[in-house]
Formats: structure tokens, C-alpha cells, sequence
């Protein structure tokens, strides 16, 4: 009997037809297996993972390897997006057993969830031998199995253990992250390491802020340099806008081409504060582009953003996407064909396979002649219209709150930003509006679901769809992304119920979460009870959610004033600061909220009556410090704690300019207002 039929994950969904006798994640399964006296197969994946695809192809849909699986195992599928702490406790000892991690995750495990033996992707052939080889150690040398997963439980107790070494996170400190990212920087492709490549927007992120408190050309020339290459490349779908998990090469040709929610809502913010700091018009572009992707192809109306496209249409990888130079011929006729294959480096040879090529920018289009850009748009636009009609990846609809948090915040940035550089004589000024007010919308349509669905008697569960709430409790990264982006909210609108709702997040975080040395957890201290407790401080594809809490309690200490918020972010920053000492590639979320601390954050809050268009505002947001928080709004609005006690000067628009909500005077004119911040 399979029991996915009913779930919530889209990736569960996938195998609910299996001959597997799949099992959901829950304490039946392990029961059961109790009872039978037989190992745990966990399997973990995720719905838009190709190599996932090709192992249930291969062997989940196989009647006869379905067959070894269910007569000598208790099969669980777990989507790892679903449950990040299940995934995080059994990749620690995957990558301690192997050496390396991945996706579809491979587990056997005891009856009470201890592993002892795992991997990754298995090929059919080889799998069958390993369920054979498993399935005989349990009967004849269960002794041995059973010594193997205590120790495996040891190693992996000690790697995600909290405590230990703690140290300010100083300007030194940071200086010299910035310094090891130089060093490890990729000097011709752009981006850190080599094959495969994954686009290191925290690492940015930093180092933008790194650039706007030290003057670091380095740091800035590093970012200019890793979005140029990364927006031109395959990485970024030429046409659409939005970009791919990673490279499969170490040049940003060929993608993995499945889209992440996390990663387009990171890399919207990089290249938003890149067009925030330097005025560049492919950081523009390509920030519109993204945004409009994202509030085109994965927000769902109504409700949140959907997790991810898939990486595969119809079984086969890449297919919506590659294009022949007789295909673009076909399309647009023979010289725009040629056109568009000089542009797009389309070659006879093809960059993917069987000849096919995925579209790179070869010129540059941002500052080209009028009539090359309007030739440009006009290739994208018809392409764009072809490539819509062939087969199109799935995509998987399930809301998950840390990654909604993330877009939120993203969305948030890019409209103050649009709004500083709106210009109505601008030959694209049309479109940026449209993308700005479908970006504010589904902004609010994510941040009122979480608020209505995601908050379930105070506190967070981690994923929806269909405006249905699932059972997996939120994560602490989790709290913290949807914290930040309450308050990210708050600054945008004004409305003081978003930085209520924040407030209680935290309190919830700190309450349920913490750990006595100042770490975090990253499972609240009611949850379910795993081998291990995970407490990962490093940020990988998305914020560690120790990270993420940071930079939520900075952010609402800065709104509010109250001090124990930013103390508890101090000391919890202080337990990751010997990691970005060592390993600054992996702290850079950590590192970009340590920029926002040196800086202060500073507070400014503008008493005036037009909270959209002051020129006050514009101001405030063009020059803030690295983390700054803005409101805007009425002398005491309800809810709105910077804008208390700070009146207008005379009855004119003014600014304030606070730190630890101690302020230099108030200013009235922009010139003042940039003099201090200055």
C-alpha cells in the first residue's frame, strides 16, 4: 500500500504511484519497522532534482526492485525541502560516511532512526546489490550494523553540536574575510572554486557591504565582475529572466536548469544593491528581469511563491530551454537566425547536448546603439513566444516560509531601488513599472499567506499549498527569514502589525531555539526528537537559520529600539565568528549582517506626509549605511516606533538620523540628510 497519495509535497506526489510501499516520514514507519524487525530505506529528495528523476525511474518504478525493497525494508520518502531537519541530521552522516553529499539521499537506518549506511545516487544495477548486501548484514552480522550507526550517531552528534570557541565578529575580522574571498576568487570566470558552480550571492551580499564601509574597490570589482559574468551566462535564462541553480562547468555556461526560489530571491537582492550602489544598467536589467520572473513564474496568486521549476520537461534536462542555429532560423527568419546566433553564441558544435546550445549573451545589450537594443528585444520577444510553446518543466507549488521570507525581503529592496532611479524618459520605464507593481503585489500576496496560513497558534509551520498548511513545523531559519521580512514589510509600508508579527517570531526563536552558550538550534526544543538535535551554523544554499535569526533581531532592534534584541544578536553572531575566520565562503550571510552592526545599524526615520515620493526617502535609501532601517511616515503613527517623538521641523518634511536610537539633529534638506550619512 502506498501512503503518499495524500500528501502535501509535490516531490511525495511523484512517487504516490510507485510499487515502493512508501511510507511518509512519522513514527508508524519506524513502528512498523520495529515490527518486523527490518531496516529503515530513507529516501530524500526533492521535487525538481534530475537525478532524483533518474533513480525513481531506474529503480522506484521497477516492479521487480520495488519488490527487494519492500520484502526487506520500511520505505520512507522524505522531501528534504518539506523537512530540513531530517535532511540536515542524515546528510551530516552521509558526508561523514562518504565524504560527500547530495541529492537523492540514500539511508539505511535502524528501527529508531540511526543510520548505518548511506550515499547518494545509486544506478540501478548497483542498488539492487547494496539492498541485497543490507538486507544480509541485518540477518547475519546485525552486531557489526548495529556498532557502525553508534558511531556514525557519535560523529554526527559532535559535527552539529553548539559551544565551543566564541570572538567578537570585528571590522578586523571581517577585513579579513574579505581579504580570503579576494584570494579565493575566480579572476577570469568570475564566482569561488571551480566545477560545479553555484552563484555565491551571500558571499556578494557581503562584500557589497564590505565595499560601502571600507571603499574596498576590490570587494566591488568582485561583485561587478562574479554578476556581469553570471548574467550573461547560461546560469541566467536569457529570454525569461530568472536564474538556474548552478553551473555544471566552471564558466557559467551550462546550467543544472532547475530553478530555485532561494537562489533568484538572493541574487534579485545582490543585483538590486549592486544598481543601488553604481547606477549600472545591466545590474537594472537584470534585477527587473529576475523580479518579473519571479512574479510571473512563481508566485501564485493569491498566496505565497512556489519552491522551485523543475529541471527536466518530459524526462529530458534542458529541453524547454537549448536552441540549434536551424531552430533559431525558423524562428526568425535568416538574418535575425544569424543575428541571434552571434548574440547568443549558438554554434553548428552546440555548448549542450547533441548539438543543441544554451543562450549565452555574448555583446554587451545594456549600453549598445538604440536600434542593436530594440533588435535585441524584438529576438528575445519572438524566441521567448516559440520557446513557450514547446513542453514546460514542472514546477513545484509548495510554499516554503524561509524562502518566501527571502523574496519578500528581496521584493521590499527592489522596489525602494526602482523608485529611486524611476526615470519616465527611460526607453524601458514602462516595463520597470509593470514589474514594480506586480512585484508589490505579490510581495503582500506572500507576506498576508504567511501571516494568515503559515502562523498556526504562534507559531510557524514550514510549508503550504493550495493554501493548505502542512504538519512540519518551522525551522529556525524559517523564523528568521520571515522575521527579517516582516520587518522588511514594515519599512516599506508603514504598517505597524508587520513589525508586531516579527516581534513575536523572535520572541518564539529565543524562547524555543536558543541554546545556553548563545547559539541556536535550528529545531525548537519541542520538537520531534531526531538522532541528533541539527545546529548548523554555516550558511550553504540559503542563510544558516543562525544566520537568518541574526539578521532578523538586528533589524527589529533598529525598529524598535529595544536593546536585548540587538545584545542576543551580538552574542549569537559572536558563536560564528571563529567559522568566518576560517571559512569565509560559508559564513557570508553571517558576514553580511556583521557589516550591517559595525555600521550600527543606523536608523532614520522621515516625519513627512508623502511617505512615497519625499525626496527625503529617496535620499535615505540611496546613501544608507550597510543595514540600515528607513520608515517613513506621520509623526507618531500608530505602530511605527521610530516615527515616535520625531515631528516635522517648521512644518517641513524632516530626517533623523539615530543610532542605538540616539540621533543627531534632524535635518530638512537632502543635502543635510547625505552630509550625515555621509
Amino acid at each position: 500500500m502506498n501512503r503518499l497519495a495524500e500528501a502535501t509535497s509535490p516531490y511525495l506526489l511523484q512517487h504516490a504511484d510507485n510499487p515502493v510501499d512508501w511510507w511518509p516520514w512519522c513514527a508508524e514507519a519506524f513502528d512498523e519497522a520495529k515490527r518486523r524487525d527490518v531496516p529503515v530505506l530513507i529516501s530524500v529528495g526533492y521535487a525538481a532534482c534530475h537525478w532524483c528523476h533518474v533513480m525513481a525511474h531506474e529503480s522506484f518504478e521497477n516492479e521487480a526492485v520495488a519488490r527487494l525493497m519492500n520484502d526487506d525494508f520500511v520505505c520512507v520518502k522524505v522531501d528534504r525541502e518539506e523537512r530540513p531537519d531530517v535532511d540536515a541530521v542524515y546528510m551530516t552522516a552521509t558526508q561523514a560516511m562518504t565524504g560527500q553529499g547530495g541529492w537523492p539521499m540514500t539511508v539505511f537506518a535502524t528501527p529508531d532512526g540511526t543510520p548505518f549506511f548511506c550515499g547518494t545516487y545509486f544506478p540501478r544495477a548497483n542498488f539492487v546489490r547494496l539492498l541485497d548486501s543490507v538486507a544480509t548484514a541485518w540477518r547475519d552480522q546485525r552486531e557489526a550494523v548495529l556498532r557502525q550507526g553508534a558511531a556514525v550517531v557519535e560523529a554526527i552528534g559532535g559535527a552539529q553540536a553548539v559551544g565551543g570557541v566564541t570572538a567578537p565578529l570585528t571590522a578586523e575580522l571581517l577585513d579579513a574575510a574579505a581579504a580570503q574571498l579576494a584570494k579565493e576568487y575566480d579572476e577570469t570566470n568570475g564566482g569561488f572554486g571551480g566545477a560545479p558552480k553555484f552563484p555565491p550571492h551571500m558571499n556578494l551580499l557581503f562584500l557589497l557591504r564590505h565595499h560601502r564601509r571600507t571603499g574596498s574597490a576590490r570587494s566591488l570589482e568582485i561583485v561587478r565582475h562574479t554578476a556581469e559574468a553570471m548574467a550573461r551566462g547560461g546560469l541566467n535564462d536569457q529570454l525569461a529572466g530568472g536564474f538556474a541553480r548552478y553551473s555544471v562547468d566552471g564558466h557559467w555556461t551550462v546550467p543544472h536548469f532547475e530553478k530555485m526560489l532561494y537562489d533568484n530571491a538572493l541574487l534579485l537582492r545582490v543585483y538590486t544593491q549592486l544598481w543601488r550602489l553604481t547606477g549600472d544598467r545591466l545590474a537594472r536589467r537584470v534585477a527587473r528581469d529576475t523580479a518579473r520572473f519571479l512574479a510571473d513564474e512563481m508566485h501564485r496568486a493569491g498566496e505565497g511563491f512556489a519552491s522551485a521549476l523543475d529541471a527536466d520537461t518530459a524526462g529530458v534536462e534542458g529541453l524547454t530551454y537549448v536552441w540549434t542555429p536551424a531552430q533559431l532560423v525558423e524562428v526568425l527568419g535568416e538574418d535575425d537566425g544569424r543575428f541571434a546566433a552571434d548574440l547568443f553564441t549558438v554554434t553548428e558544435e552546440g555548448t549542450f547536448e547533441e548539438g543543441a546550445s544554451v543562450l549565452k549573451l555574448a555583446r554587451d545589450v545594456d549600453d549598445a546603439d538604440p536600434a542593436v537594443r530594440a533588435r535585441w528585444r524584438d529576438v528575445v520577444g519572438r524566441l521567448l513566444a516559440a520557446r513557450d510553446t514547446r513542453p514546460q518543466p514542472a514546477r513545484d507549488d509548495k510554499v516554503v516560509a524561509a524562502w518566501n521570507g527571502l523574496a519578500i525581503t528581496a521584493f521590499a529592496e527592489f522596489q525602494q531601488v526602482a523608485a529611486l532611479y524611476a526615470d519616465p524618459a527611460d526607453e524601458d520605464a514602462n516595463l520597470m513599472e509593470g514589474v514594480v507593481i506586480v512585484a508589490d503585489g505579490a510581495m503582500r500576496d506572500a507576506a498576508e499567506h504567511l501571516a494568515a496560513v503559515h502562523l498556526v497558534d504562534g507559531r510557524l509551520r514550514r510549508v503550504s499549498r493550495d493554501r493548505v498548511v502542512g504538519d512540519p513545523a518551522g525551522v529556525l531559519e524559517d523564523y528568521g527569514c520571515v522575521a527579517e521580512a516582516f520587518c522588511a514589510v514594515h519599512q516599506l509600508t508603514g504598517e505597524g502589525r508587520w513589525l508586531t508579527l516579527a516581534g513575536e517570531l523572535l520572541d518564539v526563536a529565543l524562547a524555543r531555539f536558543a541554546a545556553p552558550d548563545g547559539a541556536f538550534y535550528d529545531t525548537a526544543d519541542d520538537a520531534e526528537r531526531l538522532v541528533t538535535r541539527p545546529a548548523d551554523p554555516t550558511d550553504n544554499a540559503t542563510p544558516s537559520g543562525r544566520s537568518a535569526i541574526v539578521a532578523a533581531l538586528v533589524a527589529y532592534a533598529a525598529l524598535t529600539g529595544e536593546t536585548r534584541y540587538r545584545e542576543a544578536a551580538e552574542v549569537t553572531l559572536s558563536t560564528v565568528a571563529p567559522i568566518v575566520d576560517r571559512h569565509a565562503r560559508f559564513t557570508g550571510y553571517a558576514a553580511t549582517v556583521g557589516e550591517a552592526l559595525l555600521s550600527g545599524p543606523y536608523e532614520i526615520a522621515v516625519a513627512t506626509d508623502d511617505p512615497v515620493g519625499d525626496p527625503l526617502l529617496a535620499a535615505a535609501h540611496r546613501h544608507a549605511p550597510p543595514g540600515a532601517v528607513v520608515v517613513a511616515g506621520a509623526p507618531d503613527q500608530p505602530g511605527v516606533p521610530l516615527l515616535a517623538g520625531r515631528p516635522l521641523v517648521d512644518g517641513r518634511p524632516t530626517a533623523y538620523v539615530c543610532r542605538g536610537f540616539v540621533c543627531q539633529r534632524p535635518v530638512t534638506s537632502v543635502e543635510e540628510l547625505v552630509a550625515q550619512l555621509g
